[in-house]
């Protein structure tokens, strides 16, 4: 990733109900705090899918995130520093929690129960929300929704585990010999080329709070305007037209995943 590069997560949960942790430098993105193995419901430190499509940063509060930013470790930026004092991990941490098969066949059980009830009905209504807004470049309307089931619905026994460690654009040449394959794009650049944005409406889940430690975290703009420096290049704020909204879908779950920047 090249500095100052935003990121998002991709979730792709229609295959099979699991809770999702995450983190940045062992800091959970969700609620602060530091990286476990176990999950935890009360503030709960993980996502859910399929319910949560995306992540795009760091749950600072209801409804809001600040986007994950690729910076160097020991400059003071990274939320690790913010948080610990100490830049010593860096990278992402991510542990899945598939469910436990004997809540998932219930699951399907009621699932197939609603379907039926619906192939039954003349007609359906259909419905509708209002749209989240969506703000390009640092905070960003997103909600990490609730865990609608308990959580022992979770199977701690068969976790898996990934750990990423991310190259910035000179490692990546010393690693591979080539140059980085792609710059990222501006806000401008994208809205330019008339690419559309995403606005995800969850139907009545409800959203988590925001996390205290996060919801103090100083942004890469803020921290860099302290040091005299201008980490953020062409980081102006605009105005996007082009926005589409996205529903939760029905019973069935089926997604359509867009492609983001």
């Amino acid at each position: 990733m090249h500095q100052a590069e935003a990121m998002w997560i991709n979730l792709d949960g229609r295959g099979y109900p699991c809770a999702v942790k995450i983190a940045t430098g062992k800091v959970c993105a969700v609620t602060g705090g530091t990286w476990v193995s176990h999950r935890n419901r009360d503030p709960q430190d993980y996502v859910v899918l399929p319910e949560q499509l995306w992540l795009d940063g760091y749950c600072v509060e209801k409804g809001v995130i600040r986007q994950f930013v690729a910076m160097p470790l020991g400059e003071g930026y990274s939320v690790e520093e913010q948080i610990t004092g100490a830049a010593e991990h860096g990278g992402i941490q991510i542990i899945v929690y598939p469910m436990k098969r004997e809540r998932y066949e219930r699951l399907c059980e009621a699932r197939r129960a609603i379907e039926a009830m619906q192939e039954a009905k003349i007609s359906h209504a259909t419905i509708s929300g209002m749209a989240i807004g969506l703000a390009p470049g640092g905070r960003i309307h997103q909600e990490i929704y609730d865990d609608p089931y308990e959580l022992d619905a979770w199977d701690q026994r068969h976790a898996s585990r990934c750990l990423v460690t991310i190259a910035n654009s000179a490692q990546w040449m010393a690693m591979t010999g080539k140059r980085p394959p792609t710059e990222p794009p501006s806000t401008k650049d994208y809205t330019d080329a008339e690419m559309p944005w995403f606005d995800y409406y969850g139907g009545d889940a409800e959203a988590v709070e925001g996390a205290e430690k996060l919801r103090a975290l100083a942004s890469v703009a803020a921290i860099g305007e302290q040091k005299g420096e201008t980490p953020l290049p062409d980081n102006e704020s605009l105005d996007v037209e082009r926005i589409i909204a996205l529903r939760k879908a029905g019973a069935s779950d089926v997604r359509e995943m867009p492609a983001r920047l």
